[in-house]
């Protein structure tokens, strides 16, 4: 999956001042604090999950995703550090939290909000605050259901009711 964000990112990377940057998934980054010297950046997109019990799906249209990241100037290298929260099947006793599954076109537009929020903390450029929308492909079955998303049960969901 981290292959995906970083071909993605690859190809905005001319926006970031010919320095490199990588992104690394860390289940530990937490929305609420960052290490010192590190920004954060919290987005949501449409994503599908897939029940590993019972091979059921559902779509989401605004899954959390948290990023952290950090540039050290002397090696002109960035790290980012990516989360994306977790939902679990409504249908199943013994449901585990399932992995979005986000349509590279929303990744895309994932990093393109993520790479102009490096450019504005990291390089100090100042850049309007338009976003390019995401892509809804699949099927929302109803309201959004609070009982089994990961990001509500942490209080960070942006669909929290």
């Amino acid at each position: 999956m981290v292959s995906v964000w970083n071909r993605s990112l690859q190809k905005k990377a001319s926006d970031l001042h010919d320095d490199t940057w990588n992104i690394e998934i860390d289940e530990t980054i937490a929305e609420s604090s960052t290490a010192s010297g590190w920004e954060k950046y919290i987005s949501g997109s449409f994503a599908e999950f897939r029940c590993s019990l019972c091979r059921r799906t559902w779509g989401s249209s605004r899954v959390q995703v948290v990023f952290h990241f950090h540039l050290d100037r002397a090696s002109r290298q960035g790290a980012i550090k990516l989360r994306c929260y977790k939902q679990e099947c409504r249908t199943c006793n013994e449901a585990q939290w399932e992995n979005p599954d986000f349509p590279v076109e929303n990744i895309d537009v994932l990093v393109e909000r993520l790479v102009k929020n490096i450019r504005k903390k990291c390089y100090s450029e100042h850049l309007d605050d338009a976003n390019r929308s995401s892509v809804f492909d699949g099927r929302l079955n109803g309201p959004h259901e609070s009982a089994h998303c990961e990001a509500c049960h942490l209080g960070i969901c942006s669909q929290a009711s």
